[in-house]
């Protein structure tokens, strides 16, 4: 199908997504980076463009638990929030996943305070990344219209029933302007189809959500959302392949792979900073050096066959993280290393914490990236330590070396 191409914003393009997929609720609390995108929305609920309720909640708590409401009577819902925002929402994501409630949510990456910042990095989403909810990680803002499109399919799928959050990263994506392709708004309204909850509240049919629990049923709700996110590999590769076959755009399913087939070494990463990869092996691979990359889409459910499948052969693999698990390292890291154990051809994984905090990562940080690993592979590596790249030792006086 041929859509129309224009320079948007990024937090614009997420809105005509948003708009598009005609969500029934909408409940929002200002905070930056996340602002444009509602202010967006407002202004096309305003003009009668979107036929939607729209909640400007007096916290980022109250705007998470309009949208659980929401979902809970049957109506498609939607929120976005970023950093401290995404923490304050914590305990109703848990509770929507729990009593399975889908809602599409944007987490417009930005770091955690303290220090109080707004600069991009994926530390608010990777604190949530035991609540049960989907996570999609996007590279560009085409994908980021594109994963909202295909969002509210997969979390409201029957089988899956889950809160799905689209990540971006702040001013990368949300602020940059770009050609961005949409498409007509029947077309996608058809694709994302309408909310057909399997049981709702009613008051012909009352039943209870949220109800105490014991441990007699405790640990089976834990195994319950285990089986969702599986189920729910599926249903994002299938939507993804649906959504190529009537718009002609695809974005990868779980992971995404450049240049893996004769690679010597893989970097393995997710968000925007792809993007600048892809552009450093293109410069790595004129030189002569066979390096590809592995883009994580889906960082909930994790890939964990289909990182085997694509690094299997793979003698080193470097990861790079935005996000810190304090005393282990970076948590992508931490989880792809978790994937390969026990694999009989266990790659040497050397984790390195790059754009923390929005610290710029370019291509000469990259091919420095593929080189210090490149050494610490010859060596043996046996140190296990996280390579901090651009970290600033003078901060430290003569506490730290």
């Amino acid at each position: 199908m041929k859509g129309k191409t224009a320079i948007l914003e990024g937090s614009r393009a997420v809105a005509e997504a948003v708009c598009a997929c005609r969500p029934e609720v909408i409940s929002v609390y200002p905070i930056t980076p996340q602002t444009h995108i509602l202010e967006n929305l407002a202004r096309f609920v305003a003009s009668g463009r979107l036929k939607s309720q729209f909640v400007r909640a007096d916290s980022e708590f109250s705007a998470a638990s309009v949208v659980y409401g929401a979902s809970a009577t049957g109506a498609r819902a939607y929120t976005a929030s970023a950093s401290q925002g995404i923490l304050l929402m914590t305990e109703v994501i848990y509770a929507m996943a729990s009593t399975r409630l889908p809602v599409v949510m944007t987490v417009v990456n930005r770091t955690v305070s303290h220090p109080i910042t707004i600069q991009p990095d994926h530390q608010d989403s990777m604190s949530l990344r035991d609540t049960g909810a989907l996570q999609i990680h996007v590279e560009s803002l085409q994908e980021a219209y594109d994963a909202h499109v295909q969002a509210f399919r997969i979390s409201e799928d029957p089988e899956v029933q889950l809160p799905l959050l689209v990540c971006m990263d702040g001013w990368v994506i949300s602020h940059s302007y770009e050609p961005v392709t949409i498409f007509p708004e029947e077309a996608v309204s058809e694709f994302a189809g309408t909310f057909k909850p399997v049981q709702k509240l009613d008051p012909d049919k009352p039943l209870t959500y949220g109800s105490y629990a014991d441990q007699d049923v405790l640990m089976e709700y834990r195994y319950a959302l285990m089986r969702a996110q599986d189920r729910a590999k599926e249903k994002i590769r299938s939507v993804a392949a649906e959504y190529r076959e009537v718009f002609g755009h695809f974005d990868g399913d779980l992971i995404d792979t450049y240049c893996t087939e004769d690679a010597e070494m893989v970097l393995i990463a997710m968000g925007s900073l792809v993007s600048t990869i892809r552009a450093a092996i293109d410069e790595l691979r004129a030189e002569g050096r066979k390096v590809g990359l592995v883009k994580v889409r889906t960082f909930r459910p994790f890939p964990k066959e289909e990182l085997l499948e694509a690094c299997g052969k793979v003698p080193l693999v470097a990861v790079l993280d935005k996000s810190l698990s304090v005393n282990m390292g970076g948590v992508l890291a931490t989880e792809v290393k978790s994937a390969f154990y026990g694999s009989p051809n266990q790659p040497i994984i050397v984790p390195f914490m790059a754009g923390l905090g929005g610290k710029d990562v370019n291509r000469r940080i990259i091919k420095e990236i593929v080189d210090i690993a490149c050494r610490k592979a010859e060596q043996g590596y046996r140190e296990r330590e996280t390579v901090w790249m651009g970290l600033n030792y003078e901060f430290f006086g003569t506490e730290v070396k």
